[in-house]
């Protein structure tokens, strides 16, 4: 595999926008409401359950920054646009068709996938932006 100097700070930025676009997504004023319909958590488990998955989600910005960089690096991207595409494909290549699956698997509204993956989608891309033209 090819080696090549990481900009940490495009990583750290990143993963940043992930996790701050996630806070706004999944609150009161955006899509917890319809979230939380979907999936049947009440606001007592998500008391209990919030730290840890704040913990694992800022761990997987990071490592999600790191490897998108790769690809954004490997498709040879370089502008906002480019960078888009490869946080596009990567959804649509491996987090959207493996959770549309999961949904129909496990019999669950429409709604889950769109929310979830509404918000996915847009942080790859904007993710794979920021890594393009932040060499």
């Amino acid at each position: 595999m090819e080696t090549f100097p990481i900009n940490w700070w495009a990583v750290v930025a990143a993963a940043i926008v992930k996790i701050v676009l996630g806070a706004i997504w999944y609150s009161p004023i955006a899509f917890l409401p319809k979230w939380m319909a979907a999936t049947g958590v009440s606001e007592a488990h998500m008391k209990t359950a919030f730290p840890k998955a704040i913990a694992i989600d800022i761990v997987g910005a990071f490592v999600l920054a790191l490897v998108l960089l790769h690809a954004v690096h490997y498709a040879g991207a370089r502008t906002v646009g480019q960078g888009a595409t490869v946080g596009f494909f990567g959804w649509l290549g491996f987090i959207g068709v493996l959770s549309l699956g999961q949904i129909v698997y496990e019999q669950r509204p429409f709604s889950y996938f769109a929310i979830n993956n509404g918000y996915l989608l847009l942080s790859l891309m904007i993710m794979g932006a920021i890594l393009a033209v932040w060499p």
